[in-house]
């Protein structure tokens, strides 16, 4: 199918930039049952959305012509959720337009307001902005809507995610009643379908890919691995998979920086993007990445919307998205426009249960896995080294290189082995090491539903003893937490907890028993610096110890020689009951009363 039913300007348009055939999204807004209607789309980003509403908006701005009016009070409005997408928007309907004489300004925030109200002034035919920067030019009077016949609004509910409601309502408010308006959102949640209700006129409903596979081109992968190897993780994952841009995300700026610094210190070319940075630093660092001066990007959610970088193959969850629309959102870097790729979730032991639910709500497969290891790693490494070997050595050499190569073979004969290992050495020094990660074993949800005697129930858990008891405040509290995180388990896996005066002994299930234990062995940080876990036998794999007595009798005192064994109604060997000390007689010679009311009768009241 080819496009059909535009105007030859937007079709020339169409032609120079190698578009032969409409995406999914494109068709189902050009379908005759969706012209001149308002529209509710939810298409996967990446789709070709902005290519999509710049050709359904085309009959009301052009209006049967095939060049623009002389541009004046702008026609059309499209609103963005970040300034990257909104100039990303732009650039689209810029080359898309330019054909028919349009001319697209753009206000988003970051950017200097008095040459946008220049811009303005002189006339446009669409504006393009962020809703903050669109609210303050319509309330100063900068932006005329009287003219407006069409409003689009990009990416909606990222934009209520972002909490910008209420500038879109205000808006949406200011602009004409008869105008038309088109929602696209990779999502449709209730607050977007209210949103619809309100500012909408019998919309037609298009939900381009039908609730199917969502990012169908995107591989998604998790990994479980120790909360405290989450970096060494992605340095590995970055080395194997040695993507031309990859997009690594995490939940804080503190984080941003944090993982920023380190693989820039390992030798990663990488930026880093959040929201503490000015509009000029985040332009730098995509351009860094779009000419390849950059391969890794580090990112938080909301700096990463709107993002897009052709050649980004590989996202990194560092840190688990909040929930499944973040999910998609961060995986939709990728995989764009027919492009393969490939999502990795790094998952935390004690979150795997969360990951699940991410994962199945968001309606993907995922693909369960440890994370690559330092061999995986360097086995890679020697196939792609071997590949570039022989790439260099099959390179025609010119008269001076030989020159020169004859000139140090005369000085020092050199086999030619080490002449093959010097030219690997050369292409590895480069690389940035991988990093060591400990072997993990996953969990076996399967097994333990077949088998739930494995739980650490009854004696069948292996035991294990922390230097820290009652007298060092201990308390299940915060040791419940602290064996999650320090043994990389679930609250599952924890058994009995004893708690003595100056030790705790803990009962963990025999299938989490091994794992526990390495990582054990690992130094704490901080306040669990000091604290030390052991076995309390030698531990073997799969083997099962009867729990330990808290507490044991004191053995009983030998009798002295010659007596006999005082045996008395406590038995033999277990000290006597200890009884309160008996209070003193009152006055008149009144002791404690007696069962029935009698009173106890002191010394001087008893009988010879």
């Amino acid at each position: 199918m080819s496009f059909v039913g535009i105007p030859a300007a937007l079709q020339s348009a169409l032609t120079s930039r190698g578009y032969g055939a409409p995406t999914p999204v494109q068709s189902a807004v050009l379908a005759e049952d969706a012209a001149g209607r308002d529209l509710l789309v939810s298409a996967q980003t990446g789709s070709g959305k902005t290519v999509a509403f710049g050709l359904s908006i085309a009959p009301e701005l052009l209006g049967g012509s095939e060049r623009l009016p002389p541009p004046g009070a702008p026609l059309a409005i499209v609103v963005a959720p970040t300034r990257e997408l909104a100039l990303q928007v732009k650039a689209e309907l810029t080359w898309l337009y330019a054909p028919a004489g349009g001319r697209i300004a753009s206000g988003v925030g970051g950017m200097d307001p008095i040459a946008e109200k220049r811009q303005l002034l002189a006339g446009a035919h669409i504006i393009v902005g962020t809703p903050g920067r669109l609210c303050d030019h319509l309330e100063r009077g900068n932006l005329k809507p009287d003219a407006l016949r069409v409003v689009v609004l990009d990416e909606a509910d990222e934009m209520l995610d972002l909490g910008f409601r209420e500038e879109l309502e205000a808006i949406l408010d200011r602009l004409p009643p008869e105008r038309r308006t088109l929602m696209f959102s990779a999502t449709v949640p209730r607050a977007i379908a209210a949103l619809a209700k309100s500012y909408q006129r019998d919309a037609l409903r298009l939900e381009v890919g039908g609730g199917g596979e969502a990012h169908g081109d995107i591989t998604y992968r998790a990994m479980a691995v120790a909360p405290h190897e989450i970096e060494r993780a992605v340095v590995n994952l970055l080395r194997l998979e040695d993507p031309p841009l990859a997009m690594v995300f995490c939940a804080t700026r503190a984080a941003v920086a944090r993982l920023h610094g380190n693989l820039a210190e390992r030798g990663f070319p990488t930026v880093a993007l959040s929201g503490e940075l000015t509009q000029a630093e985040r332009l730098r660092a995509l351009q860094a990445l779009r000419d390849g001066r950059s391969r890794v990007c580090v990112a938080t959610d909301v700096a990463a919307r709107g993002i897009d970088l052709p050649e980004l193959d590989l996202v990194i969850h560092a840190e688990l998205p909040r929930d499944s629309e973040t999910l998609l959102h961060r995986s939709g870097r990728t995989g764009r426009a027919g492009r393969k790729g490939t999502s990795v979730l790094l998952v935390p032991h004690p979150r795997r249960r969360l990951a699940e639910r991410l994962i199945g709500a968001a309606k993907v497969t995922a693909t369960w896995g440890p994370a690559p290891s330092a061999d995986a790693v360097l086995a890679r490494d020697a196939e792609r080294l071997a590949e570039q070997a022989r790439g260099v050595l099959t390179e025609e050499a010119s008269e001076d290189d030989l020159a020169l190569a004859r000139r140090l073979l005369a000085d020092q004969p050199i086999a030619p082995e080490a002449l093959a290992a010097a030219l690997i050495k050369m292409l590895r020094a480069p690389l940035p090491a991988p990093e060591e990660i400990a072997e993990q074993r996953p969990e076996r949800r399967e097994a333990r539903r077949e088998a739930p005697e494995a739980a650490p129930r009854g004696g069948e858990g292996v035991w294990f003893r922390l230097n820290i008891g009652r007298n060092g405040n201990a308390d299940p509290r915060w040791l419940l937490p602290f064996l999650c995180r320090r043994g990389h388990l679930t609250r599952q896996d924890i058994g009995r907890i004893r708690i003595l005066g100056q030790e705790t002994m803990v009962e963990i299930a025999p299938y989490a028993a091994e794992r526990f234990a390495a990582a054990a062995r690992q130094a704490g940080d901080g306040e669990d610096e000091d604290i030390r876990i052991q076995p309390m036998q030698p531990f073997r794999q799969g083997a099962r110890e009867a729990p330990p007595r808290a507490e044991q009798a004191p053995a009983p005192r030998p009798a002295k020689p010659g007596k006999p064994e005082k045996k008395g109604k406590h038995g033999a060997g277990k000290p006597p009951k200890r009884f309160e000390k008996k209070p003193k007689p009152g006055p008149g010679g009144e002791g404690r009363k007696r069962p029935g009311g009698a009173p106890r009768l002191g010394k001087r009241d008893r009988v010879a």
